[in-house]
């Protein structure tokens, strides 16, 4: 798959293709119906599939201090829209000039000169150009006039997780700072991902006899409620069972919010400076302060049982 930044990434003769448009942000089963849609139409027409995002997140341009809890960085929806087969991503980055587009421009400049789409596909709800004044219908106006058809997919609604909404980042990021972790993955169609370096902590895990890999999270990244969730621990090429705690630390007064994830029955496990991902199957408990560290420690035994038990169950579905 190719990845460009910018229009001036495009390469030069790049022939007629199948667009589709929007932040994608989790590219969630909404998305991936959209996307699908546009690799299907792609290979039809025998033309490229192309998706065009954007960088930084629009809301935080056009409402600076506005940037959403990002379900998942450009790198790893670039990920998961090649699985999904797609031709090429463009990346565009939103600026304030480039907020000023109008929804004309934005379609000749991009759409036609650039991209040379002969099919456009999109939600209901898509909106584009200066103040969002775009919509699919003058996108499908505009269409007669430069030679690309307009398809619209209606998103599927989701189940009881989402109280019968349709699928949407805007839902997925409300279930994870709930912690309904379980509710976020039926959106997403896979578990929420959390990525960072990891960093030394106070190391009091390793001390406790339960050693932890501290991650220094993205910025901007979605994070679930304090709490144990029981998950994985990706790392190295693999996804290891683990036992996964967000929060301050309340036993010894922290005050820092981190994510630390053990890798249940791991010995001597360095991960020290590694990029590593968390994914997060199901919430535990909430995050409390016990009466002394002998019942921390039986607790944090018996979340460990508890978390290998949902990991086993999960990889038997």
């Amino acid at each position: 798959m190719q990845r460009w930044r910018g229009l001036e990434d495009i390469p030069e003769g790049w022939g007629r293709s199948v667009v589709t448009i929007g932040s994608y942000d989790g590219v969630h089963r909404g998305h991936q119906l959209i996307i699908g849609r546009a690799v299907e139409r792609a290979r039809e027409r025998g033309v490229p599939s192309v998706v065009v995002t954007f960088d930084p997140h629009p809301s935080e341009v056009v409402r600076p201090g506005s940037h959403p809890p990002l379900l998942a960085p450009h790198h790893r929806r670039a990920e998961l829209m090649a699985d999904l087969g797609v031709d090429a991503v463009l990346v565009l980055p939103f600026t304030t000039e480039f907020s000023k587009l109008a929804p004309t421009d934005f379609i000749v400049k991009v759409l036609v000169d650039r991209l040379h789409a002969c099919l456009v596909i999109e939600g209901p709800n898509f909106r584009f150009g200066h103040r969002a004044a775009g919509n699919v219908t003058l996108l499908t106006e505009f269409g007669a006039t430069y030679d690309y058809d307009v398809e619209v997919v209606d998103l599927y609604v989701s189940g009881e997780a989402g109280g019968g909404e349709p699928f949407s980042s805007t839902l997925t990021r409300r279930l994870v700072a709930a912690g309904d972790v379980e509710g976020a993955a039926e959106i997403l169609g896979r578990p929420h991902r959390v990525e960072g370096i990891v960093v030394r902590g106070a190391q009091r895990g390793r001390e406790l006899g339960f050693p932890t890999a501290n991650l220094e999270t993205l910025p901007h990244t979605a994070i679930p409620a304090d709490g144990v969730y029981a998950g994985w621990l990706n790392a190295n090429g693999e996804s290891m069972p683990a036992a996964i705690s967000v929060g301050t630390n309340p036993q010894f007064d922290g005050t820092e919010r981190t994510v630390e994830a053990y890798a249940i029955d791991r010995v001597g496990l360095d991960l020290y400076g590694l990029h590593v991902s968390v994914d997060f199957l199901a919430y535990v408990r909430g995050m409390r302060k016990f009466d002394s560290v002998d019942d921390l420690l039986v607790a944090m035994a018996a979340d460990v049982k508890r978390c290998g038990e949902l990991v086993s169950a999960y990889e038997r579905r």
